[in-house]
């Protein structure tokens, strides 16, 4: 086992950790796509005409790992139609007119949760997915043959992009529901030890965090090193309780659970009120931004007008994208809408957005060095390039968290961190085809 884990030091740039989330005006429309999570897409079961309510189900899960999908705005229903998503793909999404009013529907009530399986239907009833950025459903994860196989839960707190600080104010704001959420752990999941992980840059949440669980001696508030990505998942378990995960298996298969702490935090909420996931607090930030913020935004808000809420651009954006600028999906145009796992939306400028040009590999091996894994680019992008699908299986590419560090500390700006995204998907296919055609 090592002794700790490698990483990079980015610059955390929290320019809003101190700054609670204001709820910008309710917007004209919204566009909710039904792909918002990993899994299945949602199957809509409203219709062009409908009028719909805050909270209201507008589409079903599409299976076991997927997610219920609720009306964001009250108003009308004005389209169920393809749009083209961030990656490509055409996926079915509901245009709602909003009336201005957020008229909550009316059949919503606190869920009865009293055992477990009645917890698990609550937390898949509220459609609520990680809402750290990963968008895993949380029933599906939670939802276990065996309950006795959950040792451990490590809540992510640990927020380690530059700007994104939506998290931190979940830990500072909504203290009280992370108490009630843990709670609900405690009696259904029957779990004694919870650490909950917080990188050190984020003192003031830290101090929330152990104020509201002194009194708990199952919890333990864990300050982390500001080492990026101390929020990747098998980077996080490591660090918090000393557990690696090993290739192709889950957390669970080590006996953890690991939950975003926004997103214990909605659980509670819903628990209490019986509101589904319908808005998000996302950071608003970057060099083109004219007034950074945290911001309350209903779901398939488009990010214009969020930006605009904000003050618009304080110069012409030359790249914008959902989540940091470490693992953040870049989108076309600023059209593209807010979405249940999103916590932030980046704008910047030239300077920060444009990278120079990529020059040849000197071989200094910076990037095996950075990498959290201690995986080899060097070998992948050697391999992509000459087809070697089995040096791509030995040297484990799809161990692989595409978090990026490789690119970002080599000093060639070879594209290392979308290699190993060809190579894990090269290797998927290859190994796809030699099954005979079974995954």
């Amino acid at each position: 086992m090592f002794s700790k884990l490698s990483g990079v030091h980015v610059p955390h740039r929290k320019n809003t950790a101190a700054m609670p989330a204001v709820r910008m005006p309710v917007p004209k429309s919204v566009t909710i796509p039904m792909n918002m999570h990993i899994g299945a897409p949602s199957k809509p079961i409203v219709k062009n005409g409908d009028e719909v309510k805050v909270g209201q189900l507008i589409a079903e899960a599409g299976g076991f790992v997927s997610s219920p999908v609720h009306s964001s705005v009250s108003g009308r229903v004005t389209s169920v139609a393809p749009m083209v998503v961030s990656n490509g793909a055409s996926i079915p999404a509901i245009t709602i007119e909003s009336d201005g009013e957020m008229t909550l529907c009316e059949t919503l009530t606190p869920p009865e949760i009293n055992d477990y399986n009645s917890f698990i239907e609550a937390v898949r009833a509220s459609g609520v997915v990680g809402l750290g950025g990963a968008g895993f459903p949380t029933a599906a994860k939670l939802d276990v043959k065996d309950v006795s196989k959950i040792k451990e839960v490590v809540i992510n707190g640990a927020e380690c992009e530059p700007y994104i600080t939506s998290d931190t104010r979940t830990m500072i704001d909504d203290a009280e529901l992370m108490f009630e959420g843990v709670q609900l752990l405690k009696n259904f999941l029957d779990v004694n030890k919870i650490v909950i992980g917080i990188e050190k840059n984020k003192p003031e949440a830290i101090k929330s965090m152990q104020s509201t669980f002194a009194s708990e001696p199952e919890v333990t508030v864990k300050p982390l090193p500001s080492l990026y990505p101390q929020g990747g998942e098998k980077v996080l378990i490591y660090n918090c309780v000393g557990k690696i995960v090993p290739e192709g298996k889950l957390p669970l298969d080590v006996g953890v659970v690991v939950l975003n702490c926004t997103t214990l935090a909605f659980i509670a909420k819903y628990a209490k009120t019986g509101i589904p996931l319908t808005e998000k607090v996302i950071t608003v930030d970057g060099s083109a931004v004219s007034n950074p913020q945290n911001v309350i935004v209903p779901i398939g808000t488009s990010m214009q007008d969020v930006f605009d809420f904000c003050g618009g651009f304080k110069e012409e954006p030359k790249k914008v994208f959902y989540g940091g600028p470490m693992m953040g999906i870049s989108v076309p145009d600023t059209s593209a809408p807010i979405l249940k796992n999103t916590n932030a939306i980046v704008a910047l400028n030239a300077a920060d957005a444009i990278l120079p040009e990529p020059t040849p590999c000197i071989r200094c091996g910076r990037c095996v060095s950075a990498c959290p894994l201690r995986l080899m680019p060097l070998d992948f992008a050697k391999a992509l390039a000459t087809d070697d699908m089995e040096l791509l299986a030995k040297r484990k590419v799809n161990l692989c968290m595409e978090c990026g560090c490789c690119s970002y500390v080599c000093p060639a700006r070879r594209p290392l961190v979308e290699n190993n995204k060809l190579a894990k998907a090269k290797l998927r296919n290859y190994q796809t085809e030699k099954n005979g055609g079974n995954k």
